[in-house]
């Protein structure tokens, strides 16, 4: 089956955003393509698992920097079982220690993949600026 005009277009602008924050300074291409840059360094030593609570700031934006979620103004930060989360989180948040702070770069594949949710159209290249609060378990 093939996509309309629009949504390919868009899924192909999404690829093309994708390997342009690839080649940017300081990116890191993991092997799985999502791409992690570093903004600040933390001092924790634990790294969650898949099974870890994990206390997060985040800000989450499509490729043309709109905003979709956020709870950077929020009294407290956020508070999930990380093997609940997307796969994008699951593979940037284990690679992370409390402090540190990521714009985090996830394919569409290991975000929504074709499904749209909610204002995330089908297709979409996700952005989250990620700070590791803390690590339980």
């Amino acid at each position: 089956m093939s996509l309309p005009k629009k949504i390919k277009q868009y899924k192909i602008a999404n690829e093309e955003f994708l390997a342009a924050k690839a080649a940017e300074e300081g990116a890191r291409v993991l092997d799985n393509g999502v791409i992690m840059r570093q903004l600040e360094k933390g001092t924790g030593t634990m790294r969650p698992s898949p099974k870890s609570v994990v206390f997060v700031r985040y800000t989450g934006r499509l490729i043309n920097g709109r905003v979709f979620d956020s709870n950077a103004d929020a009294p407290l930060p956020a508070c999930f079982i990380l093997s609940q989360l997307i796969m994008g989180w699951q593979i940037a948040l284990t690679r992370m220690v409390a402090g540190d702070k990521y714009e985090v770069t996830i394919p569409a594949q290991y975000g929504y993949g074709s499904r749209p949710a909610g204002d995330i159209p089908a297709y979409s290249t996700l952005v989250f600026e990620i700070e590791l609060i803390k690590t339980e378990g």
